[in-house]
């Protein structure tokens, strides 16, 4: 029965409440990121900067894709939180229909536009020749398994919006082993690379889909369901589509950010190099950040639910309580991450050229980490009310007015270089910063968006 996996966050110590559904969401992203970081250190073990930049290049648009999926799934969580909260559990069910068959869609729409224009992309970011091959490889073989990233998502989005976030992290912890078993594999024994890498990421995620069904299947979660739940109701897809697409609009905003960035640093002497740097920062980033992310995705909920319910003050006071612990958790990592640059790089590469390029900027976008615990839960508290308009707002104006630019003009300007790339990436959330302050002042975020 669904009642099994339905959670009350309504009630209870916020801290206590916030931090029980948040670890599990952190473990989650945190193994999601091992086996991404994963790919990158083994490929540059056997291949060297050449494997790395490949993956950098390669994963950088498939992030820009997951970013996509992950935001059309907000607007499902935050319904199904929504509803939770005011008990309206049939609308609950009819929401949870509609996702899972619009959000399949959405993917093999996704998978096959994705697949037409993977060369073009690869040319647009001025690949390096050197990585060219290993990029358009682990491209194109991670865009033909993304109809089960998308599944994945959408289970996941689920059971969040319902105050689960232990069963997503059961079946991304599969994922993760699958994935890191399949690394060692295909790219060590059979010497296969980014493709290698890739074949690995794809079959983990597939694995992880199919065993998380059955276990839902087995656990009777559809058991209250009909088919006709699953046809597409029109106004539960426009609600849906209304808080998911300015919450995916703004992933692939942030993510598209970071491929020009890219294609800057491909531009720049010594671009193999400087890639490859770029590359592992981005990875380091993807761990650093996920203390805020997870607590982000914990207001969401958390959020959702007690708005639903009519509980604002409890809902205030989860923005910031996850605030206050993100913060903590995110400054011991910048402390980690400034005190020992070159041995976090060396982790990918041990090239002294890769060390001595890369341990300045590696500080530079640590800056960040002090700075998105704020961002992340005054954005998480606006989802759950709905105004993921505000969220895509925020996130055009630091990275597309403030981030981008920032690195141009610093990079073309001063003597910084590369590092340049560094401290515009660690400076732009500083921006986002006064924009939710402004936002959550004004108090708009207390009605909600969506009428349930």
């Amino acid at each position: 029965m669904a009642d099994k996996f339905r959670q009350d966050l309504t009630r209870g110590s916020v801290s206590k409440q916030l931090m029980k559904f948040a670890v599990p969401f952190l473990l989650s992203n945190l193994l999601q990121a091992l086996y991404s970081v994963a790919d990158m250190i083994i490929v540059g073990h056997f291949r060297g900067p050449i494997g790395i930049t490949g993956v950098n290049i390669g994963s950088q648009i498939n992030i820009l894709v997951t970013g996509a999926a992950l935001g059309l799934a907000v607007g499902g969580t935050v319904l199904i939180a929504q509803y939770g909260g005011a008990h309206k559990f049939d609308e609950q069910r009819k929401t949870i229909g509609t996702l899972f068959t619009l959000y399949m869609i959405i993917g093999v729409v996704m998978t096959a536009v994705m697949l037409v224009f993977g060369k073009p992309l690869l040319d647009l970011l001025s690949t390096p020749k050197e990585a060219y091959g290993e990029a358009e490889s682990y491209y194109d073989i991670c865009m033909a398994g993304l109809v089960f990233l998308f599944a994945y998502n959408v289970i996941s989005a689920i059971l969040r919006g319902m105050g689960d976030s232990k069963r997503p992290l059961y079946f991304v912890l599969i994922a993760a082993i699958g994935n890191i078993t399949g690394d060692y594999i295909l790219c060590g024994p059979f010497d296969m690379g980014a493709k290698g890498a890739a074949i690995a990421t794809v079959g983990a995620q597939g694995l992880s889909v199919v065993l998380s069904l059955l276990y839902l299947l087995k656990n009777k979660f559809f058991a209250e369901y009909r088919l006709s739940d699953f046809k597409i109701d029109k106004e539960k897809s426009k609600m849906l589509l209304k808080i998911g697409l300015p919450s995916s609009v703004q992933q692939v905003v942030v993510s598209f950010s970071f491929l020009t960035l890219t294609a800057l640093v491909n531009s720049l002497p010594n671009a193999l190099i400087a890639s490859a740097c770029q590359g592992i920062g981005g990875k380091v980033n993807s761990f650093a950040i996920l203390p805020a992310l997870a607590m982000s995705s914990a207001v969401s909920s958390m959020a959702g639910q007690n708005i639903g319910a009519g509980e604002i003050d409890r809902a205030r006071k989860t923005m910031f309580a996850g605030m206050r612990i993100a913060f903590m958790i995110s400054a011991f990592v910048f402390i980690i991450v400034v005190s020992f640059p070159d041995f976090i790089i060396g982790l990918f590469d041990k090239t002294p050229e890769t060390i001595e390029t890369g341990r300045t900027y590696l500080r530079l976008i640590a800056l960040d980490y002090l700075l998105v615990p704020f961002v992340f839960c005054m954005n998480g508290l606006a989802i759950g009310a709905g105004y993921t308009n505000f969220a895509l707002f925020n996130a055009c104006f630091s990275s597309i007015i403030v981030r981008v630019p920032l690195a141009y003009i610093v990079v073309k300007v001063s003597s910084l270089g590369f590092d340049g790339v560094g401290l515009a990436t660690g400076l732009a959330s500083a921006a986002s910063i006064i924009v939710g302050i402004i936002f959550i002042s004004s108090g708009k975020w207390k009605k909600p968006k969506i009428r349930i």
